[in-house]
């Protein structure tokens, strides 16, 4: 059921905000999937098929991810996100809830925290906005953050883009206060 047209893989990194420089860079990585909807233009009630075959083009991505940023240890945040064609419905971004969140907390050692989420329609070039947060604990608002996926001829009226994001730490120069990373209890994805 999975017909994939492109892979999509982007890498930033940022050394200061305009204040003062770090040592090492923050690197924010996506990469998304960018798959024909084989529900377009149709209603279908059943959709959990689809969701169960995602599952391994989650696997895959979030191992491309992995890579991309380096390796799952220096993974501190993360998120996913759906953006589905317009012959599409908001539903079939919600498919990506279980596999994209899963197949991370699989791939990173069974993180805590909920994975951010994000879903929308829009056409060719829309930008889509990854929430980021932290992997272990929701409270920690250094990295409340976000991963812009946009490719250029994507999503097509009858296609869906499938994305996930990672990032090796907060935002830089983070300073309002909150839970710091340092004190995570890790017990329940909050603290």
């Amino acid at each position: 059921m999975i017909d994939i047209r492109k892979i999509h893989e982007n890498l930033e990194e940022t050394w200061h905000e305009g204040g003062p420089r770090r040592t090492q860079p923050l690197l924010v990585g996506t990469v998304a999937a960018v798959i024909r909807n084989p529900f377009a233009g149709r209603y279908a009630e059943d959709l959990m098929p689809f969701m169960a075959e995602l599952k391994n083009l989650a696997m895959d991505l979030g191992r491309r991810l992995i890579r991309l940023v380096g390796s799952a240890d220096k993974v501190e945040a993360y998120g996913k996100g759906a953006m589905i064609g317009e012959d599409g419905e908001l539903e079939h971004g919600a498919l990506w809830h279980e596999p994209g969140g899963w197949s991370m907390r699989e791939l990173l050692g069974g993180t805590k925290a909920v994975v951010p989420a994000a879903k929308t329609v829009g056409t060719c070039g829309c930008r889509l906005i990854i929430p980021l947060g932290h992997v272990n604990a929701a409270y920690v608002r250094s990295h409340f953050g976000v991963a812009a996926i946009s490719i250029w001829d994507a999503p097509r009226r009858q296609e869906i883009v499938y994305g996930l994001a990672m990032a090796t730490g907060g935002r830089v120069h983070a300073r309002c206060g909150g839970l710091d990373a340092a004190k995570i209890e890790g017990k329940d994805g909050l603290r």
